[in-house]
């Protein structure tokens, strides 16, 4: 059809329709646009080059539960303003619009769900708050789901997206690595399994931690993982960094990780290393 319409009093110009806001998704890899329902369809994955679109927390939980499983905990715990911080704007108003935004409490969701006949404590820590960096609240609610699994003796699984330390909170959000850690250290004593899953990007502090602890380390392809930025480390170093520098590939290849699992696998793998780890099936608890 044409632009342009011959009308008595001359031409007149048919304008272009908008379409609908969410409907279209463009890959940030190949650059195709994919429709919503599509992409959703293949996993929040890219039908055509398989690049991984970060997603919520509630999108994980439908990917790798079992249907009506998961019950939150430690949802009633949020972050405080014990420095009361303030850089271009006050720390209090950053986390008012970060929960306006996500509808979240924190940066973290933790609770219990079912997977395939194993009953799991899951911590999920969503990007879209904040960055999803790490605040004392969400060290804390690492560390207490992490007792749930200690108490229960079910399986941890952690999946990190995160820029690291929460800048606000100083050495209070930095203290949280240690306490995590610690945690963390008795799960492997106790010989309760950790499944630590590192999705793009995972840096700074939770990298330095908790992400990195895993009795078995799952990466998305092309995950950004590392401590300090490609940038500040060849500043440092004076020297080029290789190709692929920090993402998942090239820390498989040197041993940092140990597999490398596309979102359309991650459940079944998560069963297979969990059937394999217990020998046999645990009922969920209800």
């Amino acid at each position: 059809m044409s632009w342009l319409r011959k009308t008595r009093a001359g031409l007149k110009i048919q304008r272009k329709k908008e379409l609908p806001n969410g409907l279209w998704k463009k890959c940030g890899r190949c650059g195709e646009i994919i429709y919503h329902k599509e992409l959703e369809r293949n996993l929040w994955t890219c039908p055509k080059c398989g690049f991984h679109f970060r997603i919520p927390a509630a999108a994980y939980i439908s990917i790798l539960t079992d249907d009506g499983t998961f019950e939150e905990h430690f949802s009633q715990i949020t972050s405080g303003d014990p420095l009361k911080f303030r850089d271009s704007k006050k720390y209090v108003d950053r986390l008012k619009q970060a929960i306006e935004k996500t509808g979240l409490s924190e940066a973290v969701v933790t609770g219990t769900a079912g997977l395939e006949g194993h009953t799991v404590a899951l911590a999920i820590l969503v990007f879209d708050f904040m960055g999803g960096s790490m605040a004392s609240a969400v060290g804390e609610k690492v560390a207490k789901i992490s007792e749930v699994a200690l108490e229960k003796r079910i399986p941890l699984i952690i999946i990190s997206c995160s820029g690291g330390a929460r800048m606000q909170e100083g050495i209070l959000s930095l203290m949280q690595m240690a306490k995590t850690s610690a945690i963390l250290a008795q799960l492997s004593r106790a010989r309760v399994p950790f499944v630590s899953i590192m999705a793009n990007p995972t840096t700074g502090g939770v990298t330095a931690s908790f992400a990195s602890l895993g009795d078995i380390i799952i990466a998305e392809p092309e995950a950004l993982i590392g401590f300090a930025g490609p940038r500040v480390i060849e500043q440092t170093i004076n020297q080029e960094l290789p190709p692929g520098f920090q993402r998942s590939e090239f820390l498989l290849e040197h041993g940092m990780i140990d597999m490398i699992v596309p979102r359309k696998e991650l459940k079944s793998t998560l069963v297979r290393i969990l059937d394999l780890l217990y020998h046999s099936s645990k009922p969920v608890a209800t």
